[in-house]
């Protein structure tokens, strides 16, 4: 039988955007000062775990996150589009307050999660459930046996917390998703299993603000 892979599933530190709450999905922003404090709070506490590979969305949030721990470990980081955050087409640059505005029939369809539902130019929640767990399972299985980290999104983490608990996606959240969080998860060919999650320890210690639970961006 194949051995279990073993994944540290990560969400980027946090930027200006998550504190405004606005949309990014594939936009790309940067880091914040907190979201560097985070992932490198991140990078020593994963310091002297065995990873052997780092996969990162190629979004600049979630790779300079991964460069972090690249750099506390040596193991070199991955670009994967894959890993990106969901498309929100013509949501993305917008604050909630403001989706909420102007398109009141769209913001419902979207906070009630319905999967079909494509904002102008995007992705719906069925697209990208199989192109996260889709990249996901094709990084595991090359890594039988080993620790491998992946730093994506809060959609992207979502769903791998959903593929690992099998709960469908309109299925409401209860879970946190917060910036630079350490979520394990177990793969084998049947599939992901949740090991443990949501663990911020390591931003419990002098922290400058508290981690951000996603919602979203």
């Amino acid at each position: 039988m194949t051995e279990a892979t073993r994944v540290l599933a990560i969400r980027h530190g946090e930027t200006a955007w998550n504190v405004d709450t606005r949309i990014q999905g594939q936009l790309d922003v940067g880091l914040n000062d907190t979201g560097h404090w985070q992932a490198g709070r991140l990078a020593q506490a994963l310091a002297d775990e065995p990873i052997t590979a780092i996969y990162a969305s190629d979004l600049g949030r979630a790779f300079e996150t991964a460069q972090h721990v690249s750099r506390a470990t040596g193991v070199p980081v991955t670009a994967t589009p894959g890993l990106r955050e969901r498309h929100f087409g013509e949501f993305q640059g917008q604050t909630f307050a403001e989706i909420e505005a102007r398109s009141p029939d769209q913001a419902m369809r979207w906070r009630t999660r319905d999967p079909a539902f494509t904002p102008g130019g995007g992705e719906s929640l069925i697209q990208l459930r199989e192109r996260v767990v889709g990249t996901a399972q094709l990084l595991a299985a090359q890594h039988p046996g080993e620790l491998i980290m992946m730093v994506g999104h809060g959609g992207v983490l979502d769903i791998l917390y959903r593929a690992a608990t099998r709960l469908e996606l309109q299925a409401p959240r209860t879970w946190l998703l917060g910036n630079a969080a350490i979520n394990r998860l177990l793969w084998t060919p049947d599939g992901f299993t949740l090991v443990g999650w949501a663990d911020t320890q390591h931003l419990e210690a002098d922290t400058p603000a508290t981690p951000l639970d996603e919602t979203s961006t």
